[in-house]
């Protein structure tokens, strides 16, 4: 007996591992396992489709295994553009009876349709789904749309059906109907098959991996249905094993036993088989389809020894050596070579705390390794306050690290109240003493100070802080982030204020801080840097006409910072309702005078937006070298929304930086953050407005912004420019285009058989060198012509 015991304790163990790791898997190494789930977790359905989930509630499922069901369920619809126009969702629960648990038409988004679900309570009953399959069958899909666009029937069973299902099986696929199978708990394989649509191996999934099964489903209806996948990413086949628990009988030998005789009162002994049952795994060899997409990691981004460490699909960060870490790509750390006076008001009163007072004081020498070289031309001094102020290291005191650490070593707490009002108006007059070596020559050095605090001002700050501002002293203020509104009323400028969300992201801020202070001098916009650059604009109806306003007079204003013609910058302006529109493309305006009266001519559209739709129409009609985009030169796409349908925005935008263009992305009001992050692809890409009104202040750190990813470098062949797939090939400082059945430098005339090209046109794999002014021209003049035009530069 203990034996047996012993044994049903096995099996049981024994089930619980084979959930998570003996009923599906996939033959592949781990790394190829990690990139279908990353990108599982990300890939977005975004197309005309009806989507009926058919849930098993059977007691053959049981309550646990239907609450796996339905997360799973959940889990899909993430994988899917849930919206009136795109795609629909229904469901039914059956076991015994069907049962509508609801239509297709009851939700119009995504978050209401995953509440639903989970509110879905368990049946139980057999396990009739053929049952199920003939109400479909009468019924079609509820609230659907009448097979005027795809339908998906997605089963989630054990495949453990009471009576044939064979029948309404074909007669569903008979009707055009996709259909997925998708196994639970310990499914029956033979018969999940059955109710799949051909070819079966692509339409059969497991429930127990969420992403996995995202995935699978994906890459199913990739190019048919949903969209084709991100450039990059590709579907590939691999072979799988799917495993089924069964109990089978097993002879465990012959035992001695007694047997009646025909003789009255007599038995005799003989030998009897003994049989005990068993669980084993059944194994059915398969192919697994999956969308697998290029590791952020594999191109080594990281430099000079920085450890890159991938976060899903397409994003990543470097974990830079000691000394490195200037970006985010572990550039050397450099001096600050601009010459300015800098003073620190380090904010020392009891709200701070000793621990907050030390912790600037690490910052402080943090900061000042990183920048104070041997010849650095900056004189640095330090001011703390509290109900007083004090200097204790006078602005240009100490011209060496060594000594200038000793004496912020030396700096007391000293608690009190916080009067940050009166310390900057003292800063102002008493800060920078230092004088010019004549009195007739003007003192032209910047003086700069960086307020550091982390407490509410217990004085008014926005009068001294305008004086401070009056005396022509630069005002930087760091704070944490709750702190930013009074830091922001304190610089009169949010490009002027940093805030960081714990104790440790403060000194991640160094980077930004040295920018800001060596920006003094250089407030304009990026008027010399070579830029393609797309604004698109949110003209929903979610925006309204008073805020579209609003924003087409932000872009208005924008546009003035830059030069545009086709030299230096050039600059497209998308709006998008309903659908995308392109007011005027790259290529449109030569130059600046244009651009402000075709801003003020763009119409408010109305409807649902839908900002994926608008970065997919930037990616293939607006991005593009035969709408003016020039190879070699940055590409930055300026999303400029109140937020509003952005659920469909994360795989266009990856699309969009996966070739080279960013995307900033720029929200007025309330969002979802981790949606808007996926979209971004980076927090320094987003900035997040509270409303229209603040809209303005924040023009120069979104130009700033822009204008640093001018400086970056660039790779020629993204976007491709080659057409009709043509295949991009790198070069030393150029590169060319190997054309199949077309020819140019650019794949962009049909090769016509047995006659010599209609014009002078460079060999199909001809090299175009780089050089930016001959590029910007070669793409605009006739594509006979080109040869001749870049000779005659």
């Amino acid at each position: 007996m203990s034996l047996l015991s012993f044994e049903s304790i096995c099996v049981l163990l024994l089930s619980q591992v084979l959930l998570v790791w003996g009923i599906q898997e996939i033959h592949v190494d781990q790394e190829t396992i990690s990139k279908i789930s990353a990108a599982g977790q990300l890939m977005q359905c975004s197309a005309s489709l009806d989507v009926l989930f058919l849930l098993d509630g059977s007691y053959s499922i049981g309550k646990g295994s239907f609450e796996r069901s339905k997360h799973f369920a959940s889990k899909l619809c993430d994988a899917l553009d849930i919206h009136p126009d795109r795609v629909r969702v229904g469901l039914i629960q059956f076991s015994s009876t069907p049962h509508l648990e609801f239509p297709l038409d009851s939700f119009l988004t995504k978050q209401e349709v995953k509440e639903r679900i989970k509110r879905i309570e368990f049946r139980g009953g057999s396990t009739e789904t053929g049952r199920a399959l003939k109400y479909i069958l009468r019924k079609g899909f509820p609230g659907g749309r009448n097979s005027s666009v795809p339908e998906v029937l997605i089963i989630i069973s054990d495949g453990k059906a009471q009576g044939s299902t064979v029948m309404p099986a074909m007669q569903v696929k008979d009707r055009h109907i996709r259909v997925f199978a998708v196994g639970i708990k310990f499914p029956r394989w033979e018969e999940l098959h059955m109710l799949a649509s051909e070819p079966t191996e692509q339409h059969v999934l497991f429930a127990g991996d969420a992403d996995d099964a995202a995935n699978g489903l994906y890459s199913t209806l990739t190019g048919s249905v949903c969209s084709t996948t991100a450039p990059g990413c590709r579907v590939e086949s691999h072979p799988c094993e799917r495993s089924t628990l069964e109990t089978v009988k097993e002879l465990a030998g012959n035992y001695v036993c007694w047997k009646g005789s025909k003789q009255p009162n007599a038995v005799r002994a003989s030998l009897c088989p003994f049989y005990r049952w068993k669980r084993v795994l059944i194994k059915h060899p398969s192919r697994c389809f999956r969308t697998v997409c290029p590791d952020p990691c594999d191109s080594q981004p990281c430099q000079h020894g920085g450890t890159c460490v991938p976060e899903g699909l397409g994003k990543y960060h470097c974990l830079c050596p000691v000394r490195y870490g200037g970006d985010s790509h572990c550039a050397p750390k450099v001096s600050l070579e601009c010459n300015v006076d800098l003073l620190f008001l380090v904010d020392s009163s009891s709200a701070v705390t000793l621990e907050g007072f030390l912790r600037y004081k690490a910052f402080l020498k943090r900061f000042l390794q990183g920048v104070m070289g041997q010849d650095s031309p900056m004189n640095v001094g330090v001011a703390q306050y509290d109900n007083n102020v004090r200097i204790p290291i006078e602005v240009g005191q100490h011209k060496d690290a060594v000594s200038l650490m000793k004496r912020i070593d030396a700096l007391n707490y000293n608690g009190g109240g916080t009067l940050t009002g009166r310390a900057l108006q003292y800063i102002a007059q008493h800060g920078f003493r230092s004088t010019p070596a004549f009195a007739d020559m003007q003192d032209d050095i910047p003086r700069v100070v960086v307020l550091l605090t982390d407490s509410k001002s217990q004085d008014p700050v926005a009068e001294a802080a305008k004086y401070v501002r009056d005396q022509d002293l630069y005002l930087i203020a760091v704070g944490s982030s709750f702190m930013k509104a009074e830091l922001t009323e304190v610089t009169g400028n949010p490009k002027q204020t940093i805030v960081y969300s714990d104790p440790q992201d403060l000194f991640n801020r160094i980077p930004e801080l040295q920018r800001r202070i060596c920006s003094v001098d250089n407030p304009g916009g990026c008027q010399a840097q070579s830029l393609d650059l797309a604004f698109v604009a949110d003209a929903s109806s979610g925006v309204g006409m008073e805020n579209f306003l609003r924003l087409r007079a932000f872009i208005r204003s924008s546009c003035s910072h830059f030069s545009i013609n086709r030299d230096v910058t050039q600059i497209a302006l998308v709006v998008y309702g309903s659908r995308a529109h392109t007011v005027f493309a790259l290529d449109t305006h030569t130059h600046s005078s244009a651009v402000p009266q075709a801003i003020d001519q763009v119409p408010f559209l109305g409807g649902s937006g839908s900002a994926g739709s608008a970065l997919l129409h930037v990616y293939g009609d607006v991005m593009t070298v035969q709408k003016g985009a020039r190879p070699g030169v940055n590409k930055v796409v300026v999303l400029l929304t109140s937020g509003g349908g952005m659920g469909d925005a994360a795989a266009p935008a990856q699309q969009l930086r996966h070739n080279g263009i960013l995307v900033f992305v720029v929200v007025i009001g309330d969002a979802q953050r981790d949606m808007l992050l996926r979209v971004a692809g980076s927090p320094n890409y987003l900035v997040h407005i509270s409303s229209y009104e603040d809209l303005q202040y924040y023009q120069d750190l979104i130009i700033e912004r822009v204008c640093e990813e001018a400086k970056s470098p660039v790779n020629l062949c993204k976007p491709n420019p080659c057409m009709n797939q043509g295949v991009c090939v790198l070069g030393p400082a150029s590169y060319r285009c190997e054309c199949h059945g077309w020819e140019g430098p650019h794949c962009e005339s049909r090769v016509l058989r047995g006659d010599s090209p209609r014009s002078p046109v460079l060999p199909p794999h001809s090299r175009v060198q780089w050089t930016p002014r001959a590029l910007q021209h070669f793409s605009r003049a006739p594509w006979h012509t080109r040869r001749h035009m870049d000779h005659g530069h």
